[in-house]
Parts: structure tokens; sequence; C-alpha cells
């Protein structure tokens, strides 16, 4: 007999297509019996989620510990699916995760991590931090360490930092998009990147300027320099680079993120240019739902699982007593080739 959920009469098949498993499977978790591996038994609260059924108290169980995350505003589709992917993971491991999501003119990171302390958090994950910030002061991550609060740093390196780090190969997201580029034949490339105080931008900037020497199209990188534009990471700030770019002659540009690349889409159609025909746009960072833009992005996808997965891993590890590797872990990012590229234009 299906069990009720909440006043609602919950099927068994529905539930089990759900999780990819059988309905003896569910009928065990939900009540309650042993023999059933964490991952599956995780799966089948996921379906009771996503079905929209109430979970019961049964099934809530004790939580391992509150972990802090804390991450930017989320206007960048990026910063979300970060959040739901360590969530989801530190779910997974019994672990209550508390989201602390900045805005502008809104409560900072210092702000948030006083009230986590507060709240006797086992750990903090920051993604894309201050950590991330050359000009700002890292003393918070040292006091954090002091007071034995174990902390991990995601997209962004600082050496003097003690504490493990997780990022993706931003020189290599950038040598994919530039190779892909010139292999469609153009020579007048350009970069719309984000403020060069954060690390993230300052290393795609680097390899950018040595991947144009390399391809032969600069003398040497001071010579490059004049194709890239430092601007906002936000759709307006990619709109103005591109703009500038285009009429600079660019037949090519390489964003940032998806969302200064969409605006790059927008400057194009303002001046009268056709994506791909006229300009290629490469975006970063492959968020969710830009494949369905027009043109669909071509775009270097973040390893954003995987990162989220070395993230609590190293996290647990520090929480468990054990010392996590203090070398930056470099994560691979893909070059998924979508519409928004392609040969360079004639003459």
């Amino acid at each position: 007999m299906s069990p009720t959920i909440a006043g609602v009469r919950t099927r068994l098949s529905d539930l089990a297509e759900q999780a990819g498993v059988s309905t003896a499977t569910v009928s065990r978790v939900l009540n309650g019996k042993p023999g059933v591996a964490s991952s599956t038994r995780q799966a089948v609260l996921a379906a009771l989620d996503v079905l929209g059924y109430e979970r019961p108290s049964a099934l809530s169980g004790r939580s391992a510990g509150l972990v802090g995350l804390v991450v930017p505003e989320l206007t960048n589709p990026v910063f979300p699916a970060f959040a739901q992917a360590i969530e989801s993971i530190l779910a997974q491991r019994g672990y209550t995760p508390l989201l602390c999501t900045q805005a502008p003119g809104g409560t900072t990171e210092d702000e948030y991590v006083s009230t986590l302390v507060d709240h006797s958090v086992d750990g903090i994950v920051f993604v894309s931090g201050l950590h991330a910030d050359s000009r700002a002061s890292h003393r918070r991550y040292e006091l954090l360490s002091g007071q034995g609060v174990p902390i991990v740093l995601v997209n962004g390196y600082a050496e003097d930092v003690d504490a493990p780090f997780v990022s993706p190969d931003d020189a290599e997201a950038v040598d994919v998009a530039v190779q892909h580029l010139v292999t469609l034949g153009h020579r007048e490339i350009g970069l719309a990147i984000g403020p060069e105080r954060y690390v993230p931008a300052r290393r795609k900037l680097g390899a950018f300027l040595k991947a144009l020497v390399r391809h032969g199209l600069a003398a040497d990188t001071a010579d490059a320099r004049r194709h890239a534009i430092s601007t906002l990471y936000t759709l307006e700030g990619g709109q103005a680079a591109a703009a500038e770019l285009y009429a600079a002659g660019h037949t090519a540009v390489v964003c940032g993120s998806d969302l200064m690349a969409l605006g790059a889409v927008r400057a194009a159609r303002s001046q009268g240019l056709r994506v791909p025909d006229d300009v290629s746009i490469v975006g970063y960072d492959d968020a969710p739902l830009i494949a369905f833009t027009d043109p669909p992005l071509t775009t270097v996808r973040q390893p954003v699982d995987a990162m989220a997965h070395a993230a609590v891993s190293a996290l647990l590890t520090e929480i468990g007593g054990d010392r996590a590797p203090r070398t930056e872990l470099l994560f691979s990012p893909e070059l998924v080739v979508r519409g928004s590229t392609g040969p360079a234009p004639r003459g």
C-alpha cells in the first residue's frame, strides 16, 4: 500500500521512475528500513522534493552539523548552480547548508561570517568571495583559522591564506577559446573581461595576451593588451566592451562570463552585425539555459559539479580533523561549441 505524505497518497511508481530505482527500494526508504545505500536514499528523497511531496519527519534524520555557504549575488546563473551543487552534496553527507547570498548594499561577507560563527557552523565554503579580490584583506580568513573554523575557498587563489583552494583553470579556458577562434580563421580577436583586481580575471587576461602572441596575432604582450578591455562582470559591461572591440575591427570576442557574452550579442545587433556571420562570441561558465539563447552560445564550461565535490570533500576532511592539501586544485574547463561562433567573415 502506498504511504501517505502530508495528506497526499504517494504513487511509488512515480517516485521510483523519478529516482531511477525500484518501487521496493522506494518503499524501504519511505518506511525507514535498513539496507539502502546512502546515495540511493538521497535519490528517493530528491524525488520526493521534485514531485512536490513533503518529506515525512521520520526521514529527516539528525543533521551531522551546519555548514555555511557564502556566494555572490545570484544574478549570474553560475552562482546558483554552484550553490545548488554544493548544498546537494552536503545534504547527501548529512550536513545542513546555510546559504548566504550577497547583493550590492546588502549583508557583507564579514557580517555573514559573524552570523555563521555565532551559529557554531562546522565549516564554511566561500565561492568567489573576497579571497578572489587581490585588493581585499585576507585577515578575515586567518581569524577563522585561528578560531578553528575549517574553510574552503572556491574560484580565486591567495597564497597567503592557509586553506584548501578549488579553482577552474582560467588560463586553459582562454587558450581553448582562442584556439577555437583561430581555427575558424579569426585574426582580430578581442577579450572582454572583468576588473583585473580579481584573480580569475587577471589569470584570463594573462593567458589571453600570451595566446595572441603564440598564434602570431600580436608582436608581444604589450601589443596584445590593446585587444583586451576590462569592464564589469555584467551584461551591460559586456555590451560596452564588445561595442568598443567591434568598432576597432575585431571579428571575434572572448568574454569572461556568459552574461558578458550575452551583452556582446546585444552590442552586435545594435550595430547591425550578425552573430556568427559577422562576429563570433565565446562565453564562459555554461550557466543553465545558455544553450537556449539566440543564437545558442558557444562557451567554456566551468566544471561546477566536479569543483563542488572537491570543495565539500576538502571541507569534510578538515572537519574530520585531518588536513586537506593546501595546493590549489585546478579543474580543466570544456569548450562547448554552439551557434555563436563561425568562420571569420571574408575580407
